[in-house]
Order: C-alpha cells, then sequence, then structure tokens
C-alpha cells in the first residue's frame, strides 16, 4: 500500500541559518500564507524527517523551536498541530537575526505557552478600560498602582508606604532624576570602578564626575568610599549591589552594614538600582532595608518581567523627597505610560509577575549550567540564578580581538571598556545568556566561547 502524502511539508527552506531554525521559519512563513490554517495537523517528526532529508533531531528541534515562538502546540496522544492564536505571534515575531547577540543583558523570554496565555489574559483584562489608559493619569501612579508597588517591592524586604513610593517610566528615568536632585549640575557621586553603562550616560549628561572606587570580590571597599568621601564631599553613592551588571558580584552583609556605616558618618545618601535580586532564591538583605532613611531604592522590573514594560518603583527615604522627585521626573516624561503600569499593576496582581519571575530563574539556572558544562574550567564569574557572566580573558587575548573573533563566528558580547569609570579596562566581556536566545543558541554561543579560550587567537588569525 502506497504511503499517503505528508499532511504538510514547507514550501522552502532557507539555506542561510541552521536547518531546524529555517524550518522552524518555514512553518511561520505557511501559516503567514494560509497554507497551514489554525488547528492543521503536522506531520510526525520522524515522517517529515525522512521526507526532508534531515535527521530527526533536526525536526525535533525545529518544532521545539516553532512551539517556542507560540505557532503550533503538542496535544497529548493527538499529535502537533497549528495553534489558533498563531497568526497573531507571526506578526509580532522579529526574525532571528543572524548574529545571536549576547550583548544586551535581557532575561530569557517565556516560552511556556502556559504562562503565555497567562500573561495575554491578563492583558486582554485591560482593555475593558482602554480609552482611560489613552489619558493623561496622576504623576506616580494611582493609589492602586503604587499600593501594588509597596508589595511587589515588599518581596524584596524594603518596606515603604504609598506616601513614598513613586512609578517611573523606567530605572534610567528614575536614575536621571536623583542624579539631577542629588548632585546637581557639576556634583560628584561614588560608585564602582567598573559599573552599569547606563549611569555613565547619566552621569555624562548632568557634567557629573562618577568617582570610580577600588572593589574586591565582595563589592566596593569601605576604605576606598571613605576614602572619596572624606577626599571629594560626594552627593550620593551609586550601587548595583546584588548580581551587580556586569561582574555578577553580590556585596554581602558585612559588606553592606560596612559602607552604610561610612556613609551615615560622612551624610553621604546611597542609590540603590536593584533589578536582579529577585532571581536570587537568597539574596541579602537590600541597602533599603538595612539604611531605610538614607536609601534611594530604584526597583525596576526590566530584569524580571520584560524590558519593554518601561516601568521602574522608586522607594524614597522621606516624603520630603517626593515632590522635588515628581518634579524633575514629570519635567522629563510627564508621566509612566499607563498601558504600562496598568499590565505592571494587573500582573501583580493576579500572580503572573510571580511566575515569571520563577521563569526566569529556572531558566537562567537552566542555562548557566550549560555554560559551566560547556566552558569547563574556565574562569569566569556568574551566579546560577542571573542570566548573564562575565568572563575574564586568558593571556593572549584582547577583549577586542575576542569580541571581534565572536562577532565573526555570528555571537555578539561587549567588552569591558563600555563599564569602565576610570583608569586601564580590563581584558574581559560581559555575556548574556537569556534575551531572544534559546538554549541551543547559548550552547552554540557557549561553544564558540569555549574554543576561542582554548586556542591561542594566532589561530583564528587570517592569512594575508
Amino acid at each position: 500500500m502506497p504511503n499517503r502524502p505528508l499532511s504538510w511539508t514547507p514550501t522552502s527552506i532557507a539555506k542561510d541559518r541552521p536547518a531546524y531554525i529555517a524550518i522552524a521559519e518555514a512553518i511561520a512563513d505557511d501559516i503567514r500564507a494560509g497554507r497551514l490554517k489554525a488547528n492543521a495537523a503536522l506531520p510526525p517528526q520522524r515522517k517529515l524527517a525522512d521526507a526532508l532529508g534531515y535527521n530527526f533531531t533536526t525536526i525535533s528541534r525545529a518544532y521545539a523551536e516553532a512551539q517556542r515562538r507560540g505557532l503550533i502546540e503538542a496535544r497529548v496522544g493527538r499529535g502537533t498541530f497549528v495553534r489558533p492564536s498563531a497568526a497573531p505571534h507571526i506578526q509580532r515575531d522579529i526574525a532571528r537575526p543572524a548574529v545571536i547577540d549576547l550583548s544586551m543583558n535581557l532575561p530569557p523570554e517565556p516560552d511556556s505557552t502556559e504562562l503565555l496565555a497567562r500573561m495575554e489574559s491578563g492583558m486582554k483584562r485591560l482593555c475593558t478600560d482602554i480609552r482611560g489608559m489613552l489619558r493623561y493619569q496622576t504623576f506616580g501612579g494611582s493609589p492602586e498602582d503604587r499600593d501594588m508597588a509597596v508589595q511587589w517591592l515588599a518581596r524584596r524586604g524594603v518596606r515603604s508606604a504609598l506616601n513614598k513610593v513613586l512609578i517611573c517610566p523606567g530605572t534610567h528615568s528614575a536614575l536621571n532624576a536623583l542624579f539631577a536632585l542629588l548632585a546637581g549640575h557639576g556634583g560628584r557621586i561614588c560608585c564602582e570602578n567598573i559599573t552599569y553603562p547606563g549611569a555613565r550616560a547619566l552621569a555624562a549628561l548632568h557634567s557629573i564626575s562618577l568617582l570610580g572606587l577600588t572593589c574586591d570580590a565582595q563589592g566596593v571597599t569601605p576604605e576606598a568610599f571613605e576614602a572619596a568621601c572624606r577626599d571629594h564631599a560626594p552627593a550620593a553613592l551609586y550601587l548595583n549591589p546584588t548580581l551587580q551588571n556586569p561582574t555578577t558580584v553580590t556585596v554581602p552583609l558585612e559588606r553592606r552594614e560596612s559602607l552604610i556605616e561610612v556613609a551615615r558618618r560622612y551624610g553621604v545618601p546611597i542609590i540603590e538600582d536593584d533589578p536582579y535580586s529577585l532571581l536570587l532564591t537568597d539574596a541579602p538583605p537590600s541597602f533599603h532595608a538595612l539604611a531605610p532613611d538614607i536609601t534611594y531604592y530604584v526597583g525596576g522590573l526590566s530584569k524580571t518581567l520584560g524590558a519593554g514594560l518601561r516601568i521602574a518603583y522608586l522607594a524614597a527615604p522621606d516624603v520630603r523627597q517626593l515632590p522635588r522627585l515628581s518634579a524633575a521626573l514629570r519635567a522629563v516624561s510627564v508621566m509612566a505610560p499607563p498601558i504600562s503600569m496598568a499590565i505592571a499593576t494587573e500582573w501583580i496582581a493576579d500572580g503572573t509577575a510571580d511566575a515569571l519571575v520563577q521563569f526566569i530563574r529556572g531558566e537562567s539556572v537552566e542555562r548557566q549550567r550549560i555554560a559551566r558544562e560547556v566552558l569547563g574550567a574556565a574562569d569566569y564569574l556568574a551566579s546560577e540564578e542571573g542570566f548573564h557572566l562575565w568572563l575574564p580573558l586568558p593571556e593572549g587575548w584582547s577583549r577586542v580581538s575576542f569580541a571581534a573573533h565572536l562577532r565573526s563566528s555570528g555571537i555578539g558580547v561587549v567588552t569591558s571598556d563600555a563599564f569602565l569609570v576610570s583608569g586601564t579596562a580590563v581584558e574581559a566581556v560581559r555575556i548574556c545568556l537569556g534575551g531572544v536566545a534559546s538554549r541551543d543558541d547559548v550552547r552554540h554561543a557557549m561553544e564558540l566561547v569555549g574554543s576561542a579560550l582554548s586556542h591561542p587567537p594566532a589561530i583564528y588569525s587570517s592569512i594575508v
């Protein structure tokens, strides 16, 4: 009896990218063109492999990639089918670039059908008041929004009140207001000598001098901070103390207490930029929890819910700072985006935000496991529950040549120059394991990184 024709085969498969990606994109193309309808059955993986001349693993990875993109779903005991909601996913999906970009420090994107459906459900509930979200809103958030902000901050041990919290359009806006309020034009702010690039950009905008402080394996040393306080009278100490970007260092409790003691003695307020700590199951107390009277706490949602929300919660030490902070924020941004604010409030209230944090933490653990497995004995810094790593380079490699080599292999990373405040840059790169990259992408990238680390750069040089 002759074999029945398959229910579907790709119209075309691109040759300029990995086969499993090309097949997943062929599924997307055929859904977009109407050749694959909602609930259409796809062929069994082994039969499609035989028909196309690929091995079973390639087709399995292709189906997994298509499922990650929200295009298809497996139904137990029945097979694989096109998701009824696949078309909207295609319209929003961005074609996978030729370069696996591990330079932007983004969390892994959710790929669970259940979690995605939960996120979408929360957003759809907001549409009952879509006109209200297109109007101007009370600056800093409504009482309901700020109540959810207070509850979210409490998960990090930040005990605040509605009248001490502002909802800001992203961490950058909050830091911009704090830098302007505390240091003003031409002031000085202390920070780690290898620090978040956004802080460098904002300091330059206000002609603020950043005083890069010496760090050890536990973060900024109290001696360096005290010397800066004594000699330069800084307006504030800016820290990213938990899963620091880029070094991944988490400042332990005793070091936090030592830095707070110096700050109190010299009357220096602390700006705590804390986007990552909710990823840790056992993070030390925040600076705000230890010293709420001198700490401005900024809890952004970019690394735990999604960068596109552009929402951050700012807890001030005292209600007296709120009017000036509000004025500075309002002058630049008018208000936090009402739609983003409403999504954040809805997700916190219905538990979706907690589920997202759990997903990002769990996925980060898996990706760090892949990195450890592939890189082996390579000397790098990372947290098991974080989604980036800091890679000092072995002798022979410069940060520029290493990044250029990876770029030529289709991998994007960031060199240490982007984070340096003063002095000579160390030979190191930051690698993000999240974003749109899949676990397979991470493994492929780490294999290329591991190969480069285990060979001198001369091997990769072109012969002219």
